[in-house]
């Protein structure tokens, strides 16, 4: 009995030892996770702040997105081409964010770099809601393959194209996320945006620990 007594608590001492082992990595993801960001939106920050107000734009703190957030700059009603007035923020903006993302701070903990297209739910008063969401996705994802067909030819990233190909992925995502009112109503002006969203590896890793993944 005693040595039964015995085996258990070595068990249960293992259990317990793995636990706080596990606890301290997550501890610690979740740190790095908290520095990253901070840093990261500080230099974005300090980079774009004169130039979000021009260009009807803003940046996420939570989530480091650059919002593009009025319509008539981006695309014509229904159109994937980009605008004019939108390629020239883009000239602009890409190559200024494409160098911050590079700097040795955060160039190895780069997972993805997504431009993000949303659209309101509406299309047209005879299509229903079921089919316009749909109609909205293919829309917003011709629509993010077009952004990220400009700025990968723009010449001012030539000598970072390769790397900035590994990574920049092209997301539509329909009304899935709105952006709403105080009241909840759906602002459909600030639903019809795009986003440029980094992703590191210490989100990942913290997405994991939330989801449940070992």
């Amino acid at each position: 009995m005693a040595g039964l007594l015995l085996i258990f608590v070595l068990l249960l001492s293992f259990v317990m030892l793995d636990l706080m082992v596990k606890e301290k990595r997550q501890l610690e993801i979740a740190e790095n996770y908290r520095n990253l960001q901070d840093a990261l939106y500080h230099d974005l920050f300090r980079e774009f702040e004169n130039d979000l107000e021009k260009w009807e734009a803003e940046l996420d703190r939570e989530t480091l997105s650059v919002r593009f957030k009025e319509p008539k700059v981006l695309f014509d009603q229904g159109n994937v081409e980009v605008k004019t007035a939108f390629r020239e923020i883009l000239d602009d903006f890409f190559p200024r964010y494409v160098r911050i993302l590079k700097k040795p701070d955060y160039i190895d903990d780069i997972v993805e770099i997504r431009i993000e297209g949303h659209t309101s739910s509406e299309w047209s008063v005879e299509v229903r809601h079921e089919d316009a969401y749909f109609l909205n996705m293919e829309l917003s994802q011709d629509r993010t393959r077009s952004v990220l067909q400009y700025v990968l030819q723009l010449p001012a990233i030539s000598k970072d194209r390769t790397w900035v190909k590994r990574y920049l992925t092209a997301n539509g995502l329909s009304s899935s996320k709105l952006i709403t009112y105080e009241d909840d109503t759906e602002n459909r002006e600030e639903s019809r945006r795009v986003e440029f969203r980094v992703r590191t590896n210490s989100e990942k890793q913290l997405n994991e620990i939330i989801s449940g993944i070992p």
